[in-house]
C-alpha cells in the first residue's frame, strides 16, 4: 500500500509562511493526484488544494486563493503546499492525500497530519 508523511508544520504568526511537505513511498502509481485537507476542532475535513498526476492541473478553496500554492516534485511522488500570509483561521491539523482529482479531489490514501498554529 502507499504511506504518505508529512512535515512542516509548526506555530506561526498571522502574515508569516509555512512550507509543507508530503513525500509517498510504498506501492506508488505514477497517475494518481495529490491534494491537502485539513480540521480544525469541532469542524468537517475541507480539502486545501489539489494536483493532478501531471502536475497541470490545480484547484484550491476560495479561502486560500492567492495565499497558497500547491506544487509536485520532479518525481511526481511529492507534494508541496506554500503557504502564505497566514490568518489565524488556517489554525488546523493539515493532512497530504493521494487518489483521484475530477473537479474535486476524492482522497484514498491518508498521511498523519502535521499540525499548523497560527497565532493572532
Amino acid at each position: 500500500q502507499m504511506q504518505l508523511v508529512e512535515s512542516g508544520g509548526g506555530l506561526v504568526q498571522a502574515g508569516a509562511s509555512l512550507r509543507l511537505s508530503c513525500i509517498a513511498s510504498g506501492r506508488v502509481f505514477s497517475n494518481y493526484a495529490m491534494g491537502w485537507f485539513r480540521q480544525a476542532p469541532g469542524k468537517e475535513r475541507e480539502s486545501v488544494a489539489a494536483i493532478n498526476w501531471t502536475g497541470r492541473l490545480t484547484v484550491y478553496a476560495d479561502s486560500v486563493k492567492g495565499r497558497f500554492t500547491i506544487s509536485r516534485g520532479n518525481g511526481k511522488n511529492t507534494v508541496t503546499l506554500q503557504m502564505n500570509s497566514l490568518k489565524p483561521e488556517d489554525t488546523a491539523l493539515y493532512y497530504c492525500s493521494a487518489g483521484q482529482l475530477v473537479r474535486t479531489m476524492v482522497p484514498e490514501y491518508w498521511g498523519q497530519g502535521t499540525q499548523v498554529t497560527v497565532s493572532s
